[in-house]
Order: structure tokens, then sequence, then C-alpha cells
């Protein structure tokens, strides 16, 4: 992560259409092999996925579960839970121009010291 980035946890489902068509270029085969845990403000165990954007570094939050799903309601995703090919041409030819949304920020989560996998320990 580059310094001085606001670092923005947020759920998946309120993400903006052309962030998550961006996610979906960088994670093509899925989220669940890529998530991380860190603890929040409050100490709680978070899991979540790491995307960074040449302006902030987001941590979407989703457990494993919530990814695999996430992937298999997808129509962009394939019964593998691949992206399907032509996706990235249709992003690239679409004309899509919403507005930035108002980011929320947890300004106190901290990634955990154990690699980022989700046990415990």
């Amino acid at each position: 992560m580059a310094a001085g980035k606001p670092r923005i946890a947020k759920d998946y489902d309120k993400l903006s259409d052309e962030l998550i068509a961006q996610i979906k270029l960088e994670y093509p085969y899925g989220f669940e092999d890529y998530l991380i845990s860190y603890k929040n403000a409050q100490g709680l165990k978070i899991s979540a996925l790491p995307f960074e954007t040449e302006e902030v570094y987001y941590l979407i939050k989703m457990t494993k579960a919530e990814a695999q799903q996430i992937i298999e309601d997808d129509e962009d995703y394939d019964d593998d839970g691949n992206l399907k090919e032509g996706f990235a041409e249709e992003v690239a030819g679409a004309d899509d121009t919403s507005s930035d949304e108002e980011e929320e920020e947890d300004s106190y989560d901290t990634p955990d010291d154990d690699g980022g996998d989700d046990d415990d320990d």
C-alpha cells in the first residue's frame, strides 16, 4: 500500500458499479483466495478483499462464504467462478459516468500481523 493513501473499509454491496467492474478485472478468478483479515477500531477481526486504486486503498468487507456467494450469483462469472471472456471489452466500451459516491472511512482499521489468514491466532 502506498503511503498517504486513505484506507476505506466498505461492504461490497455499497460499492459503485464502476468500482465493482474494476474489482472484477483485478480478481477474474473470484475473491475468496485473496481475502485478508484485520482488526477494526473495536478490536473485531474482519475479513476483507484488498483493492487499490490510484487514490484509495479499499478493504472490501466479506467473509469467505460471502465471497463465494457473490461470485456464484454474478452473471459475469461462469459456473467455474471465472470471469467470462468479453467482460473487459464490455467495461471498456461502456460509457458509464456514474458519480463519485461519498466514502466512509474506518481510520483505525489495522491489518493482522499473521500474514492475512483468517485463523484466530
